[in-house]
């Protein structure tokens, strides 16, 4: 019988905190907060913010100082993947895989009826390259562990809908202008099988994060680890 499919976000969230994200499922409204949607979005203007200057790029939601930050957007021009990441042909893209579905932010190269393929059907040239756009600060090197599932989510997914191998993708943190490459390992690939079963199997609240720092931002402090009564054992049954 086949598994339902989890998405992205729940990968990630799930590689955060579990415990988390049994209290997300509990709500009904899952969209992202405001601060979080802005810094997104500046992934999909990196040519308008190149052109402001300090007073205006002060007033965007950059985490770094204006002329930092056009600093650190000039280096990302001198990469060869920078057109596609400037001005990318697919945005938003629904991917649905065979055990995870969600939306790459962008996908950097032909996807779909778009790619070339051989006489026998099988796509030719450079594979895609889907895009994870990530609010916040990046760590030193590489990428947070969540935005690293996701990645290799994504991956796996595009390996499903365009039937060839996707080993490569890039994590953005654009509030930074930084932009960071994740490639998939055996490592990655068992981290991420590991939080899909852990998913699956999520039938009660998992093990609370005991003195975690991630549960001084987390919103459901308050009512995490609270123990519910059910009717029949307040009344005794």
């Amino acid at each position: 019988m086949p598994r339902d499919k989890v998405s992205f976000t729940d990968l990630a969230t799930a590689t955060y905190c579990p415990r988390q994200l049994y209290y997300d499922r509990r709500e009904d409204d899952r969209e992202p907060p405001p601060e979080a949607t802005v810094q997104i979005d500046l992934a999909f203007r990196y040519p308008e913010l190149r052109d402001l200057d300090d007073a205006a790029l002060a007033a965007e939601p950059i985490d770094r100082p204006p002329a930092e930050y056009r600093a650190v957007l000039a280096r990302l021009a001198d990469r060869a993947d920078w057109k596609s990441l400037s001005s990318p042909t697919h945005t938003r893209v629904f991917l649905d895989g065979r055990d995870a579905r969600g939306v790459a932010h962008k996908v950097l190269g032909a996807i779909g009826a778009d790619a070339p393929r051989d006489d026998g059907g099988t796509p030719t040239g450079d594979p895609p390259v889907p895009v994870i756009v990530s609010p916040g600060e990046p760590p030193e090197r590489g990428v947070w562990e969540p935005q690293s599932v996701r990645a290799v989510a994504a991956m796996h997914a595009l390996s499903w809908q365009e039937e060839r191998r996707i080993r490569r993708a890039l994590v953005e943190y654009p509030a930074h202008g930084v932009v960071r490459e994740v490639s998939l390992s055996v490592r990655r690939s068992g981290t991420y099988r590991r939080v899909l079963r852990s998913v699956r199997d999520m039938d009660g609240p998992p093990a609370r994060l005991s003195g975690s720092a991630k549960c001084r931002e987390c919103r459901h402090r308050t009512n995490c680890g609270v123990k519910t009564r059910s009717l029949r054992s307040v009344i005794g049954l």
